[in-house]
């Protein structure tokens, strides 16, 4: 989102951290603050066990090059668990038989290792792959799989994992080849890993157990910390190795999670672009991506959402806290009925869109904050549509959609009546479903409350951003 005011140019957005059946009970504990909790992707939004069983059976499959550390176990009994999951599953959406990749690989990027991956040298690779020449997987047990289990846990090594043996898959559907851009390839391996993950959340796997509430949200997070880096318009690395920002890596992920393989099927060039629609991809030369949180950059803000939506009674915006009577005000932003009022902390704001990227990978940024001032403006428009209550599960997931409608409308320049002009740019979106994940805040209640599931959080984001007003408020009415 950039905003210009007369011949003065400014920018926001964030840079990147680069990282090359029968369905049982559900244990757990449920976590929602709502009596009545939205299922994610229809089972219960629950925390439990995550990663690892106790009892788990030993891998199936032998690791050439393995020092026999817990890493190496740890990935081999992830390949083996995938493996049989697809020679159970794969010819319910796959024509032919399923067939293991020939080697597993393991190395240590730390050190000087004799050994050659897919041809080339993994002295320095931090990185896992699936070679196609050779039909071998292949990981880095020095750097790159201890670092996903220390951020988000045992299961971010399993989805690695499993995205690299989606690769596997859809060549063997047919799916891949050496022809195929690689962003495609990219997403078809997020969509199938969440197939195999929606297996684990249902308790099939014999291995592996995953919680749809913050074991989810960890994979969530992992996922985002695999974006594309943001680049600019004339970076010769642009349009080149292409897999995807967080929300389209993310979305695929989601695909396979909630609808299965066929969802998988359908990712191809096409799907990506409608499904990319007019969303910025790369930077202007001149931007640098990030708009200081100001009073007058609220303010442009909530005009832009002004003009954009054209209210009967345009919502106040103020930055001095008042007593609300129907809602619980508070935190960066908040929404009054009763007094038609957006109220925003501005130091509070300010720090929620402070530009960094956590232990995860997990990103924050200008948008961080903005997202959160839009939702409260559409939480007035939710007031003034009528007919919905605004306190309440329905509510927050309505205003998480609409925030996703809102941010659509910013990729068209909104000139406002101060002469300001407000814009999305590249990586604004990101910054977006970062924060819906991690604090919820854009995907809240008037009273600041939210469902516990970051998976339902962002689809219900997704399906403003890929839909409209009238679609928001059909799913969640």
């Amino acid at each position: 989102m950039k905003r210009r005011h007369l011949t003065t140019l400014m920018a926001v957005t964030t840079g990147a951290l680069v990282l090359t059946s029968c369905t049982t009970t559900l244990r757990g504990t449920p976590v929602s603050v709502f009596a009545n909790p939205f299922s994610v992707a229809g089972m219960p939004a629950v925390d439990g066990p995550t990663g690892l069983r106790d009892d788990a059976e030993p891998p199936s499959r032998e690791v050439s090059n393995t020092d026999g550390g817990d890493v190496d176990e740890l990935a081999g009994s992830a390949v083996s668990d995938i493996e049989e999951f697809w020679t159970t599953h794969y010819a319910e959406t796959f024509d032919g038989d399923f067939t293991p990749v020939d080697e597993l690989v393991s190395w240590d990027s730390t050190e000087y290792d004799d050994v050659d991956f897919c041809g080339d040298s993994v002295t320095g690779l931090v990185n896992a792959g699936y070679c196609l020449d050779q039909n071998t997987i292949g990981w880095d047990r020095g750097e790159l799989l201890p670092q996903l289990r220390d951020a988000n846990g045992d299961m971010a090594v399993t989805m690695v994992l499993a995205h690299e043996y989606g690769h596997s898959v859809a060549h063997q559907a047919g799916l891949l080849s050496d022809r195929t851009p690689t962003i495609v390839g990219e997403q078809q391996a997020d969509c199938l890993a969440g197939v195999y993950m929606r297996s684990v959340a249902e308790g099939s796997s014999s291995r592996f157990t995953l919680s749809t509430g913050d074991g989810l949200n960890d994979l969530l997070a992992a996922t985002i910390a695999f974006r594309d880096p943001l680049l600019t318009e004339s970076d010769g690395e642009a349009g080149e190795d292409e897999h995807g920002s967080a929300f389209e890596r993310v979305s695929a992920f989601q695909f396979g999670f909630t609808d299965g393989a066929a969802a998988c099927k359908a990712i191809d060039l096409q799907e990506i672009t409608q499904r990319r629609g007019g969303l910025p991809v790369l930077l202007p030369d001149d931007e640098t991506g990030e708009l200081p949180v100001t009073k007058e950059s609220v303010t442009s803000i909530v005009d832009a959402m002004n003009v954009a939506f054209d209210p009967a009674d345009p919502p106040r915006l103020v930055f001095v806290g008042s007593d609300c009577p129907d809602a619980r005000s508070g935190g960066p932003a908040s929404y009054c009925p009763a007094t038609n009022t957006i109220t925003v902390d501005l130091p509070a704001l300010e720090e929620l869109g402070a530009q960094s990227v956590d232990g995860s990978g997990v990103l924050t940024g200008d948008n961080t904050a903005y997202s959160v001032v839009v939702s409260r403006f559409m939480q007035a428009m939710q007031k003034e549509r009528g007919g919905v209550a605004l306190d309440d599960a329905k509510a927050a997931l309505r205003t998480a959609c609409l925030t996703g409608v809102a941010t659509v409308r910013m990729t068209e320049n909104i000139a406002t009546p101060a002469g300001d002009t407000i814009q999305l740019t590249a990586g604004d979106v990101d910054e977006a479903v970062s924060g819906i994940l991690v604090n919820g805040l854009a995907a809240s209640d008037v009273n600041g409350d939210s469902v516990p599931s970051g998976f339902s959080r962002i689809d219900a984001f997704r399906l403003g951003v890929l839909g409209d007003q009238d679609r928001c408020f059909a799913r969640f009415g």
